[in-house]
């Protein structure tokens, strides 16, 4: 459950973290804060998801 709640911790931290210089880095660099937004939200959708429901991926 702790692990859970890291990793929804380290997904809002990389989501809070990417999206402002998402808009304010120029070309090549707002990709990666872009991507690393993408990678954040996952992060926490699935800390959430192993939280509310923790034998989700075992069949």
């Amino acid at each position: 459950m702790l692990l859970h709640l890291a990793m929804i911790a380290a997904g809002i931290a990389a989501i809070t973290w990417g999206l402002p210089l998402s808009h304010r880095l120029r070309r090549p660099l707002d990709l990666i804060a872009a991507l690393v937004v993408l990678a954040g939200v996952l992060l926490a959708l699935l800390g959430v998801l192993l939280a509310a429901v923790p034998r989700f991926f075992q069949g």
